[in-house]
């Protein structure tokens, strides 16, 4: 069985991660499965949006407690471990928003710490109704800093530390209205929720949605000036794009646009 299960559906791929007695947490192993597969996705035009969603009863309780304790057991503390991990961690974050598909996460049950992080750091992301949303570290000692990084790029910064510095779990209705995730539903309807809007993406031109993915990581780091100057060249060498010339004649035309094989 497979720690992270893969399945393409209409140009859409749905990943589970598929460890649900660990409550599906980032071990070693899920990392590593999770940035082979996504490495992947780079050059792979066929997929035009993905998926991510956990098997069981949570989407994802964060890092592997029981790996790092045994972690610990090393001459040096396991400090060159950790580092390793955290290292790890952060380029698959980095990964999930430098690949050209909009990821979307489908939550549910719990997304904490780590789990929390890659819910803040999908560039989409829908819950069911019941799911709790934490940065739960400080609990046991170990405060959240790296699942702040994205955290922080998502919500307010006062309601951010007021979730790290007291552990407490955030439910999915505030968590919509503060800008964690889009949209909440009743669990029944979290796939068909999800599906919907992975086939709406995966239907827009994909060179398109590839150019606007990293402009808008990219001018979101950005002075206003330096965004509007930025944003400018990339709409040019967009309007130059041919299947954009062919999308607007067709929005003209009042038909559907025939995008290239190549986009």
């Amino acid at each position: 069985m497979a720690i992270l299960e893969r399945v393409d559906r209409n140009a859409v791929a749905y990943l589970t991660l598929n460890s649900p007695e660990r409550l599906n947490a980032l071990s070693d192993e899920m990392l590593e499965a999770l940035q082979t597969t996504f490495d992947k996705f780079h050059k792979d035009t066929s997929i035009r949006a993905v998926v991510l969603r956990g098997a069981g009863k949570a989407f994802c309780a964060g890092h592997d407690l029981k790996q790092m304790t045994e972690a610990r057991k090393q001459k040096d503390g396991g400090a060159e471990i950790f580092k390793d991990l955290f290292d790890r961690c952060a380029s698959f974050m980095q990964t999930v928003q430098n690949i050209p598909q909009p990821v979307i996460a489908q939550v549910h049950g719990i997304a904490t710490a780590a789990g929390c992080q890659l819910v803040a750091t999908c560039d989409l992301a829908i819950a069911a109704e019941n799911t709790k949303f934490g940065v739960n570290g400080v609990n046991i000692g170990l405060f959240c800093s790296t699942p702040m990084v994205a955290l922080s790029r998502n919500i307010n910064r006062k309601r951010a530390f007021e979730m790290l510095v007291t552990g407490e779990f955030m439910e999915a209705e505030e968590a919509k209205v503060i800008g964690l995730i889009n949209k909440v539903v009743p669990e029944r309807e979290l796939l068909s929720a999800t599906a919907s809007l992975a086939e709406i993406i995966s239907k827009k031109l994909g060179s398109a949605v590839k150019t606007g993915k990293m402009a808008f990581y990219q001018q979101i780091q950005m002075p206003t000036e330096d965004a509007y100057k930025y944003t400018g060249k990339v709409m040019v060498q967009n309007m130059l794009n041919k299947d954009t010339k062919e999308g607007i004649a067709a929005f003209i035309d009042k038909r559907d646009p025939k995008w290239s094989q190549d986009q």
